[in-house]
């Protein structure tokens, strides 16, 4: 089977985790929105999804709407396929972004884009929302472009 995404048809369909923390991560993925948590006690901001504030501790976590515009923090390029339906598409680039919106979080995604690209730490990078309305259950996944 063949795939017009970035992603090659095989690999595991991501789902929200049985506990239901992440869903709204994935919901917000859905309407081509990027949401990250807040604590609503002491306004820090947090990824990955967690239960309670890693900086007070307060169970009052929020997920807030951010901009999905970032910067390369780091990156890396494997070459090596972590999965089996990758073995055809390597090497690809992956990075890892700063959200400046967001108290300068970080999320790790693909860098869209020529398999050779010249990459920059300190790069503008705006999220981009893959679907794949053909899965089972739908999902998008939240990649990342040059700006």
């Amino acid at each position: 089977m063949t795939s017009n995404t970035y992603l090659p048809a095989g690999m595991p369909i991501p789902v929200p985790a049985a506990d239901g923390l992440d869903a709204p991560y994935w919901e917000a993925a859905r309407r081509s929105e990027l949401v990250v948590q807040r604590c609503g006690a002491c306004g820090s901001w947090q990824w990955g999804p967690e239960w309670l504030c890693h900086r007070c501790h307060s169970f009052d976590m929020r997920w807030e709407k951010v901009s999905g515009e970032g910067v390369i923090y780091s990156w890396e390029r494997p070459w090596h396929p972590v999965h089996s339906s990758l073995k055809a598409v390597g090497p690809y680039t992956v990075v890892l972004v700063e959200l400046p919106d967001a108290g300068n979080i970080r999320m790790i995604g693909n860098l869209l884009g020529p398999k050779d690209q010249d990459v920059k730490i300190g790069r503008s990078v705006k999220a981009v929302y893959e679907p794949h309305e053909a899965a089972d259950p739908p999902y998008t996944l939240v990649q990342w472009v040059s700006s």
